[in-house]
């Protein structure tokens, strides 16, 4: 193939590849397909992507352990340090025919990924001026790397760089989000000195669950904002019922059990909330159906709600109020067991009580 044809199918490639890696904001797919994308571009028989810790200077790499690769290591290295470590130190793209004689070589990696590097193209991934990485192609299957490789690979590397930004500007705006929704919920909590750390704990436990349960990363960062709000309407419930220390009237628990519908109604007015409202509104739905404010039964309550229903109680029997010492953590348990399939529902409840006990018994 002439250098002209080279040139033009790589840079139609390069087109498909970049808009392949620029179409996620997720860190880790952003890593996998640029990976796969610098090894397509190249023809090459590996690569990878070394990222700069931004705090220590250090880099920092994924490799996979065991025949199936269903093992995962970071390996990391100190600023300069290995072939990536020169690249990210000098800001230079290298070419290197014959990696094992290469003193700068960091032969640990080859070790802990059984993967043998004769050759090597490695550029920077950078963003203005800030190094964000290295990106490296391992190995040219025909010929070796030469300078239109080169300036394929970096390229590419610059199309990394545009995605990883967006990504970490993502990640900033999605953590802003969360603190923000936290020092509200803490506000509200401070209200009450009994129920002190309350939603940090539901938070703990339903995320577990939701892993456990095999939810996608979206939903387990919904999960994890609902619960962090699953509260959030109390600020609607007057101090003389919510701070009572005995035990409310019939009147008085029924406007406490409006809480869920406030919640609802306040999250109502942030769009981007609009997938975690049904669960806040019915964390405190009944698989019977005798729950509130909507007596929904088991099949229509949403499952994040479900999940943050057993938290929530379990949190509730297990911590001390005005009106009655805290039970036992399996006093708490039996109590789930009893009602589940009437309050709670079954399979969460096993996996719930399962992943606290095992948790305990650990500690």
């Amino acid at each position: 193939m002439s250098n002209i044809m080279k040139r033009i199918e790589q840079l139609n490639m390069l087109v498909e590849l970049s808009a392949l890696v620029n179409s996620t904001l997720d860190t880790g797919e952003i890593r996998k397909r640029a990976i796969e994308a610098a090894v397509r571009l190249l023809g090459a028989d590996a690569g990878s992507l070394i990222l700069v810790d931004q705090e220590t200077g250090d880099l920092f790499f994924e490799v996979a352990l065991g025949d199936k690769g269903d093992k995962v290591k970071e390996v990391r290295l100190k600023k300069g340090e290995g072939i990536a470590g020169w690249v990210a130190e000098k800001g230079e793209a290298l070419i290197v025919h014959d990696v094992q004689s290469d003193r700068r070589f960091f032969k640990s990696a080859d070790k802990y990924s059984a993967f043998m590097t004769k050759s090597i193209l490695c550029v920077p991934v950078k963003s203005k001026d800030k190094i964000l990485g290295v990106l490296e192609a391992l190995n040219k299957r025909h010929g070796v790397f030469d300078k239109d490789d080169e300036e394929a690979l970096m390229s590419l590397a610059n199309q990394v760089a545009i995605a990883i930004e967006n990504a970490n500007l993502y990640e900033e705006l999605i953590n802003t989000f969360h603190a923000t929704a936290e020092a509200l919920a803490e506000t509200i909590e401070k209200r009450d000195p009994y129920t002190g750390g309350h939603t940090k704990r539901v938070l703990h436990y339903s995320y577990r669950v939701g892993q456990t349960l095999g939810l996608s990363k979206k939903e387990l960062e919904n999960l994890k904002l609902a619960a962090i709000l699953h509260d959030v309407g109390k600020i609607g419930v007057s101090d003389n019922i919510l701070l009572k220390k005995e035990k409310l009237s019939p009147e008085e628990a029924e406007q406490m059990h409006l809480h869920p519908r406030y919640g609802a109604e306040i999250l109502s007015h942030v769009k981007q909330l609009k997938d975690i409202i049904p669960s806040v509104r019915s964390h405190h739905e009944r698989i019977d159906g005798s729950g509130y404010p909507d007596k929904l039964n088991g099949k229509d309550i949403p499952g994040m709600a479900k999940i943050i229903a057993v938290a929530d109680a379990f949190d509730a029997m297990t911590t001390d109020r005005p009106y009655r010492k805290a039970m036992s953590k399996e006093e708490a348990f039996e109590e789930l067991r009893i009602h589940a399939g009437v309050q709670f529902d079954e399979d969460i409840v096993h996996v719930f009580v399962n992943l606290v006990s095992e948790k305990e018994g650990a500690e």
